[in-house]
């Protein structure tokens, strides 16, 4: 196995002033399942790309192990692919299609078949291995496409939104079984995907993306805790956290609606307004004149969880949108004034103009 480190690495496509990835600084510890995430367009799958060999590396390098592979073919860097599209040859068999690249690289048919064989018992094909892709499902299609990268035995899995074609309950069971197959088989992950979801169940580690540059990198739950601005705030967690822009007297204190928060000691800020983030999660029901006064415009019942939606009410007239988690069981009815009082130790404080934290 081994470890990989992007140090700068910069892509700059033909004809874009902007770099694609901007000076990455990223190590991938030996083993490990990072989960690169951001929105569309933000360099995730170009940086795999670069991993790959599938993109060059205009400045900087990355290393695999201790070996500087930023001018390697691809066929060299040992790495294995799965991709969103499974990409799989429609003529072969299962078992064709698994051991396909061994095939190619000559190794004997013995190897390949014993290799396919402990390949497809990992991940439950064995009743699968004769028959065409056109007869599996799509979650079938995709264990194939992992089996033909398992039975490489590479020195890293690159996997590009290998998910992002199947349907929501079978993408659920599919991620656990992928990430139950990457412990097991320790193999270091770099795995990419849009859906923060995804990144906080699945990864040791989350690095958040935005227009090429690494905003941050951390465990799930250390950066649902302390996201390092107010972009990671509001991208992890599902649904987001709450960012109000408010302002601050000059007696240290936000005006979120009639609800005063004090601004923790030595917070700096550039003006006078603050960003205050708070989780859904954080929000308590009080009596009228107690907390910040909502009024509720959706509620969604999920069962076991409720998430209302709701305008915050204040003399300015502002219409800043709130959502808070509520009992399930006796929900606030549509069009109710209802008052939130954020629990103060939860909540985060950033500066808007520049969107970093500054306490909380």
């Amino acid at each position: 196995m081994a470890t990989v480190t992007f140090e700068g690495a910069s892509r700059v496509y033909p004809g874009s002033e902007r770099p694609a990835v901007d000076s990455l600084d990223l190590h991938i510890g030996d083993g490990e399942f990072l989960v690169l995430v951001g929105p569309s367009g933000c360099g995730k799958s170009t940086c795999l790309r670069m991993l790959a060999g599938l993109e060059p590396v205009d400045r900087g390098r990355i290393l695999i192990g201790d070996r500087d592979v930023s001018d390697v073919a691809p066929s060299d860097r040992d790495i294995a692919m799965v991709f969103q599209t499974y990409a799989l040859y429609p003529h072969m068999t299962v078992a064709e299609n698994m051991g396909f690249a061994l095939k190619i690289a000559g190794r004997p048919k013995d190897e390949i078949r014993a290799r396919v064989q402990d390949a497809a018992e990992i991940l439950d094909l064995t009743d699968y291995l004769d028959r065409k892709p056109k007869a599996l499902s799509g979650g079938q299609r995709q264990r194939v496409a992992m089996g033909r990268a398992i039975v490489r035995s590479p020195q890293v899995f690159c996997m590009d939104e290998p998910l992002s074609n199947l349907d929501a309950k079978l993408r659920v069971a599919t991620r656990a079984q992928i990430a139950s197959l990457q412990r097991r088989l320790a193999v270091t992950t770099v795995y990419v995907t849009h859906d923060q979801v995804e990144a906080m169940t699945m990864g040791d580690r989350v690095a958040v993306l935005k227009d090429g540059i690494l905003q941050q990198v951390d465990k799930p739950r250390a950066m649902y805790d302390s996201p390092n601005n107010m972009f990671v705030a509001g991208f992890i967690g599902s649904p987001a956290m709450n960012l109000l822009t408010v302002p601050v007297t000059g007696d240290g204190k936000a005006h979120l609606g009639d609800f005063e928060l004090p601004l923790p000691r030595g917070a700096k800020l550039s003006g006078d307004q603050a960003a205050v983030g708070m989780r859904p999660e954080n929000f308590s029901l009080t009596g009228a004149g107690h907390g910040v006064p909502v009024i509720v415009e959706l509620v969604e019942e999920l069962g076991s969880d409720a998430f209302l939606h709701g305008s915050v009410q204040d003399d300015a007239g502002s219409k800043d949108l709130i959502v808070a988690r509520v009992n399930p069981q006796a929900p606030p009815a549509k069009g109710e004034l209802i008052h939130l009082a954020p629990a103060p130790e939860h909540v985060l404080w950033f500066d808007p103009a520049t969107g970093e934290r500054v306490a909380g």
